[in-house]
């Protein structure tokens, strides 16, 4: 690690200006990124600002435009919730198969959101459900978050405080998992939302995930697994690495969206 000063945010106004008052700052949240990040020396924070005693942003609650969760909800208190598993069956699903245990008991929504793993299970939830991240002073699209590898839009001392995942008719999430690491060789979340209609996103074929706007579309017309036989995807700008080329990657994009489409049911 490199050396870096440590600060706990008493409030959400604290973090963030502790994170306006010192260039260079990083939110810590569950850690289950930013700590293997700083043990390899592949990230240098000058100062890090522990969320951790933020207990006003751990929640779930059901307002009239979704489901609200907290940013430092962990992912097995949104596994374990009834109010989610009632009105999003398949969102308490994606997260109960994020990582092992001891990480869903540690790591956060807004965590997984801000660090913007390319193969993080929430990004496809988010995507695909037509989330809106909400921070200390905006509300944002899911579809204007994720701007590319490890890249959202938030400002560097901008911090998540919930995400809102409006109700779908239908979702259903379809993972192939790496499985040393549980981390998603390539998955595939379809929702049909009742604003946006059927909306399709994949992670862990490229290096930021994506819709699919054509199998979208015909989901638009009849809601059916058979809408993903005549997918076909490009494997130019995938992920090729020793897990999988990306030829292997553009091939499972298409069984998986399948197995989402009928898992939705």
């Amino acid at each position: 690690m490199y050396p870096f000063d440590y600060v706990r945010a008493s409030s959400v106004e604290d973090a963030v200006s502790a994170a306006q008052t010192t260039a260079g700052s990083r939110f810590l949240a569950g850690g289950m990124t930013v700590l293997p990040m700083l043990k390899q020396r592949l990230a240098n924070p000058t100062q890090l600002i522990d969320l951790g005693h933020l207990a006003g942003l751990r929640f779930i609650r059901a307002d009239i435009d979704g489901i609200h969760i907290g940013a430092m909800t962990t992912h097995a208190a949104v596994a374990g919730s009834g109010l989610v598993r009632e009105a999003i069956p398949a969102l308490a699903r994606l997260v109960d198969g994020i990582g092992d245990p001891q990480v869903r008991h540690r790591g956060t929504l807004g965590g997984a959101l801000a660090t913007n793993d390319s193969a993080g299970d929430y990004v496809a939830a988010a995507l695909a459900l037509a989330a809106t991240i909400v921070t200390d002073r905006r509300r944002i699209a899911a579809d204007d978050f994720f701007r590319g590898m490890g890249e959202t839009a938030l400002a560097a001392d901008e911090l998540i405080t919930e995400v809102v995942f409006p109700i779908p008719r239908r979702a259903g999430y379809a993972k192939f998992e790496q499985l040393a690491s549980r981390y998603a060789l390539v998955a595939v979340m379809a929702a049909e939302t009742t604003v946006a209609g059927p909306r399709v996103a994949v992670i862990g074929a490229a290096s930021c995930a994506f819709r699919l706007p054509a199998l979208e579309t015909a989901l638009s017309r009849r809601w059916h697994a058979a809408a993903a036989d005549s997918l076909a995807i490009d494997p130019d700008g995938l992920t090729s690495d020793l897990c999988g080329s990306a030829a292997y990657r553009a091939d499972l994009v298409g069984v998986l969206a399948r197995r989402a489409i009928a898992d939705a049911g």
